[in-house]
């Protein structure tokens, strides 16, 4: 097996965990996100007469951290399918 082959494999393995680990980067949205509606949920039930405010600033809320979990999606699929690094060789 020559050096570069071995690079590409090396780059390939490295590129592909990277991407597992910014596949977890979708948890923390998930359990953020269902915390926040939980508590709003809360709050409608303590006055109901906020609950306009309430899930307006729910959703904005959750749209910022769903922003997160995109952004590790799209790291993950660069990582695995564009892979900038194999350029380097």
């Amino acid at each position: 097996m020559d050096m570069e082959m071995l690079a590409k494999a090396l780059i390939l393995m490295g590129s592909a965990i990277g991407a597992g680990l910014a596949m977890i980067a979708g948890i923390g949205p998930g359990i953020g996100e269902g915390f926040a509606v939980g508590k709003a949920c809360e709050a409608i039930g303590r006055q109901p007469e906020s609950s306009g405010a309430v899930t307006r600033t729910m959703f904005i809320g959750c749209a910022v951290a769903e922003s997160t979990g995109i952004y590790g999606f799209v790291v993950a699929l660069i990582l695995l399918f564009v892979n900038p690094f194999l350029g380097s060789l």
